[in-house]
């Protein structure tokens, strides 16, 4: 009896520690200073990777068989340690193809792009991208009179389709920290054979589901209220289950060059096809982007707790004159969500072409420094195609490309002077910050 009784005891131990991760591999985020393999060894732990440039004294440690919280605090005790926190990827929402149900301010029947080409300074782009109602509520046209964009936009996205006409001349090299090798390319991890063709006159409304997956405070998403309704009558849509982020990265340097049509735009990929990311990848792109000479850093994503390696990351990037923006969430919420809530990061909530704030977009102006229009907005999208969109990502880009006239108007422009040029906005309350993008006004503050 007493030896089953051990036995049992012995049962639930194992199972309570299986719960708490024990038996799985864990990854933690250290900052070191000196021989991260001597700390790994005296707590037997096994360096994953140790991060570059000057992202390096980062690492990512992994044990087995170790309770994680009691790894982290044994880790916070020694002198060599900076930080340490918990590296855990995350899985955005699956896309379900034809969902009935839309976002706010999304419309019920599909709305269809002209495909008539027109001159957009070095290309030739769909009339519908170039001349949509969302250009006229920041003001872009009249300030395009005064500035067309200059430096480099680093995006931390998917990916860019280096093929696609309206982007090809804008882009520059960057990185894919998912596979780690340069350039930065959409479709990296994109099976091209096995993309299902649509029937003829079909044009698709794929719908991203907007809740959270959260397992801590590493958890990233991509804010992607509405994964495009698209332009052709036959349209290569692929399997939503196992790409549900694809495009994105297109999505967002399309809307960047829209405003910011003289900009090099450089692609740095940490979300793979599948909408997974890890926050050592993240802040291995915002240091690169700094090394690289990026003037600004476009952040179309969110996490829903604090990571204090991402906040010395996004602060390094300002100390450097770095211009960080960053997507308000949609969660619909006045809640804090990071990076948009760093100090040093622009952040950016979401509204409709009537400056009335998308009931999908977190609020509050301890989060939002301003909006930009988020409903409906036309962008390219991979294989020479377009999309209407709806989220805060696709609001923080046009942001970003507004940093990028601010610096064509000033050259000295940092982080702290974007945020007081972007300030002359158009004034809508709604806790939106400053108000309402308004290109021209900003510009113009930033010639005094």
């Amino acid at each position: 009896m007493l030896r089953r009784l051990h036995t049992s005891v012995r049962m639930a131990l194992l199972v309570a520690l299986f719960a708490l991760g024990a038996f799985a591999e864990d990854r933690y985020l250290v900052k070191v200073t000196g021989d991260v393999n001597g700390i790994a060894r005296r707590y037997g732990l096994t360096v994953v990777k140790s991060l570059t440039g000057s992202a390096s004294g980062h690492h990512v440690l992994s044990s087995r068989g170790a309770i994680p919280q009691a790894v982290l605090r044994d880790l916070s005790m020694e002198f060599a340690v900076h930080s340490a926190e918990a590296e855990k990827p995350v899985q955005l929402p699956g896309i379900r193809p034809a969902r009935p149900v839309h976002p706010s301010g999304a419309p019920g029947a599909v709305t269809r792009i002209s495909s008539t080409l027109i001159r957009f300074h070095n290309s030739y782009a769909a009339s519908a991208y170039v001349n949509q109602p969302a250009t006229d509520v920041i003001n872009m046209d009249k300030a395009h009179t005064l500035a067309t964009g200059t430096g480099v936009v680093a995006i931390i996205d998917t990916g860019v389709d280096f093929t696609h006409s309206v982007l090809r001349d804008s882009l520059t090299w960057g990185w894919d920290f998912v596979h780690n090798w340069p350039l930065g390319q959409e479709q990296a991890d994109v099976n091209q054979e096995t993309t299902p063709i649509l029937d003829q006159e079909t044009t698709p409304i794929l719908d991203q589901e907007t809740t959270p997956i959260l397992d801590g405070g590493t958890a990233v998403i991509l804010q992607q209220e509405t994964t495009p309704i698209l332009d052709q009558e036959t349209t290569p849509i692929l399997d939503g289950k196992k790409y549900p982020a694809y495009g994105h990265g297109t999505m967002v340097a399309g809307l960047i060059h829209l405003v910011a049509p003289d900009a090099k735009i450089m692609p740095l990929r940490v979300f793979g096809a599948d909408g997974s990311a890890t926050i050592s990848q993240i802040v291995q792109a915002i240091y690169f982007a700094v090394d690289r000479g990026a003037d600004v850093i476009n952040m179309s994503f969110s996490l829903k707790q604090d990571s204090r390696v991402l906040e010395a990351a996004l602060d390094y990037a300002a100390s450097k004159g770095v211009i960080c923006v960053a997507s308000a969430g949609n969660d619909g919420q006045a809640i804090q969500v990071w990076p948009a809530a760093y100090s040093s990061v622009i952040g950016v909530a979401a509204t409709n072409n009537f400056r009335i704030r998308s009931l999908f977009s977190n609020y509050g102006n301890s989060l939002v420094t301003l909006a930009a229009p988020g409903e409906g907005v036309i962008t390219t999208y991979p294989r020479e195609h377009y999309a209407q969109v709806w989220g805060t990502s696709f609001s923080a880009p046009l942001v970003a490309g507004a940093a990028s006239l601010l610096l064509d108007v000033d050259s000295r422009t940092n982080g702290a002077q974007a945020v007081k040029d972007l300030s002359h906005a158009t004034a809508i309350g709604q806790e939106l910050g400053a108000g309402e993008l308004d290109l021209y006004q900003a510009c113009l503050a930033a010639r005094k």
